[in-house]
């Protein structure tokens, strides 16, 4: 089983990329995670799908961008029926938290780990650009098959999917896997005070806000997330 090496508080928060391998197509994974990710991409292959990463690694910079251009209409914020939310009939604190469905506050990423993916196979999109929605992997979804064998194989290459199922905070992401045996170690390194005081140097719209909330916001989109229940998780293969 892989484990991390030195867990940094850099590491932890989107600061630093020093435990990141780069793909070929630009996507970073944490480098404790290669093996087993390029074990599980060789099983899909052999089923007939091309398995590839299509997010891996956000540093801060980057997370606090994406959260901006939601937050200052920029970019549309969207619920979980897929449906543009009119965010001037909500207060500060019920935008921070629509936004928060789909996307993480800087500091407070799981990609920010390297241990956490977005997957799909690139063959299956028909030549439709990818929206990383849920009904893409659903049903008759062109992501479907593939959503399919993940189900019944991920768990076997230390895999899950931390957003399996709503649990009144992050909207489910079929397409989100995580690397238990490292993702567990991040997510016992992670403080809410270093993350308050991230959160306080940046420029992130409504500051003040999510800062008189953070307690409550880590609850609701950090912490509460699926447990790796499966027992394969426990001595994955790689």
């Amino acid at each position: 089983m892989a484990t991390a090496d030195k867990i940094t508080t850099e590491q932890v928060y989107g600061l630093t990329d020093e435990h990141i391998h780069w793909l070929d197509n630009g996507a970073g994974i944490h480098k404790n995670m290669l093996a087993a990710f390029n074990h599980m991409q060789q099983a899909a292959k052999a089923a007939g799908f091309n398995l590839q990463v299509a997010s891996g690694f956000r540093n801060f910079t980057r997370q606090l961008h994406l959260v901006n251009a939601k937050l200052t209409g920029q970019r549309a914020i969207k619920n979980r029926e897929n449906k543009v939310i009119d965010c001037s009939v909500l207060s500060e604190l019920e935008q921070v938290q629509a936004t928060m469905l789909f996307s993480a506050l800087p500091g407070g990423s799981r990609h920010h780990w390297g241990t956490d993916i977005d997957v799909y196979d690139p063959n299956l999109q028909n030549e439709q650009a990818l929206q990383l929605e849920p009904w893409e992997y659903q049903d008759n979804g062109p992501q479907a098959p593939l959503n399919r064998w993940l189900d019944a194989n991920m768990q076997r290459f230390g895999f899950y999917r931390p957003y399996q199922d709503y649990r009144n905070g992050v909207a489910e992401e079929p397409w989100h896997l995580s690397y238990a045996p490292l993702a567990k170690v991040y997510m016992q390194a992670f403080e809410v005070s270093d993350w308050h005081q991230l959160i306080a140097a940046s420029e992130l719209h409504n500051k003040q806000t999510v800062l008189d909330n953070l307690d409550l916001l880590c609850q609701q989109f950090v912490v509460n997330v699926c447990s790796p229940t499966h027992p394969d998780l426990e001595n994955p293969h790689a």
